[in-house]
């Protein structure tokens, strides 16, 4: 059975997407940006501050869905500069702590909202 996840307590989405879909014990996240889902505002911080948003978006809708940091299987970081890299993997690994979910990281040209760091998980409920 497949459920749509949502929840207030992340950016809503603002396209034809669900924020997660829930499928066969498996939650998969549509990327998130730096979006304060209270005031829909775009954080333009530096990296290490839009990453911190984007994981606490991700964390909201991993709750929303049953699931928690410790359940992420696979993550795919989109970042707009490799240089910022360290900064965003320094925030990145402490929200994991110990767990280490696989990952890819790739450099864009570009994000919606001209953002510096969107990520899209995979995790178990």
């Amino acid at each position: 059975m497949t459920e749509v996840i949502s929840t207030a307590d992340a950016p809503q989405a603002i396209g034809p997407y669900s924020q997660a879909i829930k499928h066969n014990g498996l939650v998969f996240i549509s990327g998130q940006i730096p979006i304060d889902p209270a005031s829909g505002t775009v954080l333009t911080g530096n990296i290490a501050e839009q990453t911190n948003q984007v994981l606490k978006n991700l964390a909201a809708i991993l709750k929303a869905a049953g699931s928690g940091r410790e359940k992420v299987l696979k993550t795919t970081v989109f970042i707009k500069d490799m240089n910022d890299f360290a900064e965003m993997n320094k925030v990145y690994g402490e929200f994991f702590g110990d767990h280490k979910p696989a990952r890819a990281t790739v450099e864009v040209s570009r994000l919606p909202r001209d953002v510096s760091v969107e990520i899209e998980l995979v995790a178990a409920c």
